[in-house]
């Protein structure tokens, strides 16, 4: 009995043993792969920002407009509106010559809320390329940064974009910048609203008439000329006949003289 407890524990124990042999000398199960993480697209390069007021000082002459933009503190709203947003911004520029060929009305006469509202009707909250004037030339009054009250009018012209603000009729001469998000066009006058300036506008003055042409004109020949032709002699003057005159009456009273004087002997 003993040996037969002594042998069932030793064969319990091998068993042991040779299991425990086995697990250490098998290899370890294979750890489950992960999937490699998704590369993170890199971020889109951020628009470089556009620096209004060095690109009115080197273009132009814009040095009234730009003023006026510092004054009014409107550059500030220009540049916002071309840097951080979406739109972008389509700014009309007058060159210096415009302002002062400006008489009446005079800006000089606005109050500082006017001149500003005078200053955002030059600008519209949207990038605008020259192509797209056509399209907004079809739409009617296009509002402004001014509000829905300062509103411009297009026409395209073959090509020439043309704008009417009610007191002021003008086209587009030059593209000083066009890429987008700013756009930047000379005009040739100062855009005057009807919101400010009212709807009495002044009539255009008339166009200077053409200067009438004093060449002198060639010596036409007369219609008695005409009518005698080239071959017709041409009649005597006016002396010609009193001498002729003259002549006949001096044989006159010579003969009578000669007359008497036979008789009388």
């Amino acid at each position: 009995m003993e040996f037969s407890r002594v042998s069932m524990i030793s064969c319990f124990a091998l068993l042991l043993c040779s299991s425990l042999a086995y697990g250490a000398s098998s290899p370890p199960a294979p750890m489950a792969m992960s999937p490699s993480p998704t590369p993170t697209p890199a971020p889109a390069p951020a628009p470089e920002y556009v620096n209004l007021t060095y690109l009115l000082s080197v273009a132009g002459p814009f040095h009234t407009f730009l003023n006026y933009l510092e004054s009014t503190k409107v550059l500030d709203t220009f540049q916002n509106q071309a840097n951080n947003t979406d739109q972008g911004i389509t700014i009309f520029v007058p060159k210096d010559s415009a302002f002062k060929a400006l008489k009446k009305p005079s800006l000089s006469n606005l109050t500082n809320d006017q001149l500003k509202s005078l200053i955002l009707f030059h600008a519209m909250p949207k990038f605008y390329s020259l192509a797209d004037f056509n399209k907004l030339s079809t739409k009617g009054p296009v509002s402004t940064l001014a509000g829905s009250q300062y509103s411009l009018n297009f026409t395209d012209n073959s090509g020439t974009v043309h704008l009417d603000s009610g007191w002021s009729k003008t086209k587009v001469s030059s593209a000083v910048h066009s890429t987008d998000p700013v756009a930047i066009y000379q005009v040739d006058k100062v855009l005057l609203p009807e919101a400010i300036f009212g709807t009495d506008i002044p009539p255009m003055p008339p166009a200077p008439a053409p200067a009438p042409d004093i060449s002198p004109a060639a010596d036409a020949p007369s219609a008695e000329t005409k009518g005698k032709g080239s071959s017709s002699k041409p009649e005597p003057s006016t002396s010609s006949s009193h001498r002729i005159m003259n002549f006949g009456t001096w044989n006159q009273l010579l003969l009578a003289l000669f007359g008497g004087w036979v008789m009388f002997f």
